[in-house]
């Protein structure tokens, strides 16, 4: 059960990181990024995979886009 929660939570931090992507937005994965890293955390304590996964897949496309954009584009 808990690795379908951070799936979910990973799938909704995913769409709400598409707006991200556009220019002058990127700092809005300053909250994205720390949500997708909950979402990990909910997966460590299941006994599958899946969802952790994604979520820190999730979290390093979001960590990238700061880096790229410099912490605020």
């Amino acid at each position: 059960m808990l690795n379908i929660l951070s799936a979910f939570i990973g799938l909704v931090t995913l769409i709400l990181m598409i707006p991200a992507f556009i220019p002058l937005l990127g700092a809005l994965n300053w909250i994205l990024v720390p949500i997708a890293l909950f979402g990990a955390f909910v997966g460590i304590l299941s006994s599958k995979n899946g969802g952790r996964n994604f979520c820190l897949i999730v979290a390093a496309f979001g960590a990238l886009r700061l880096f790229l954009g410099g912490g605020i584009f």
